[in-house]
């Protein structure tokens, strides 16, 4: 938590590779990542979800959520066009845990609807349940609250609640105290850049 320009998304892009850390390391399950690029952090269990978010307009909700599980896949454009059996096989595993994501997040009965056609607060979550379909280790998120109705925000707070524990670090960086405290262990604030406090909500 902290200020405007304190540096919290800073952070969270040096730790997601978008930004390169000036000093310091970043270690994913004690692994130095700090010089890999962001796709192979993606791959070593980091997701990120970044506050201004986007869906593939031309694809359903399902398949905009499956595109985080295609981050473990070993289909590559070849296999894809043959179709053969162990990638029929992948594509519906990748597929089902699109559908369980999507559950996580509330979203499982907009599957088939047309992705553009969510408002923004279903588009959050969205966007947080492609993260969780990549199955990561470390979840980033930014401002995961912000356009979110009060009933959104309860649902999502269980939802990550569930999820926080030994398979999964949540870092979180938001503005909403409230949430905040409903899913902190830990709170660090920042202000310019520094650490000011650090402890317990």
């Amino acid at each position: 938590i902290g200020p405007n320009g304190a540096g919290k998304s800073t952070l969270l892009g040096c730790i997601s590779g978008f930004h390169l850390a000036d000093s310091g390391v970043v270690r994913v399950d004690g692994q130095d990542v700090t010089r890999w690029p962001p796709h192979r952090r993606a791959r070593h269990g980091l997701a990120t979800v970044f506050q201004t978010t986007r869906p593939l307009a031309e694809l359903d909700v399902l398949d905009n959520a499956a595109v985080g599980a295609h981050v473990r896949s070993r289909a590559g454009f070849v296999e894809s066009m043959l179709r053969l059996p162990w990638q029929v096989r992948e594509q519906q595993r990748v597929r089902e845990e699109a559908h369980e994501a999507l559950a996580i997040v509330g979203l499982e009965e907009r599957a088939a609807d047309p992705a553009a056609v969510l408002p923004l607060g279903q588009l959050r979550l969205l966007a947080i349940a492609r993260a969780l379909a990549q199955r990561p280790s470390v979840l980033l998120l930014d401002e995961p609250a912000a356009g979110l109705r009060a009933s959104e925000k309860a649902h999502l707070v269980e939802a990550l609640r569930t999820l926080s524990g030994p398979e999964l670090t949540i870092v979180l960086v938001e503005h909403d105290m409230r949430f905040v405290g409903a899913l902190a262990e830990r709170v660090v604030v920042l202000d310019r850049g520094r650490v000011i406090a650090d402890g317990t909500p």
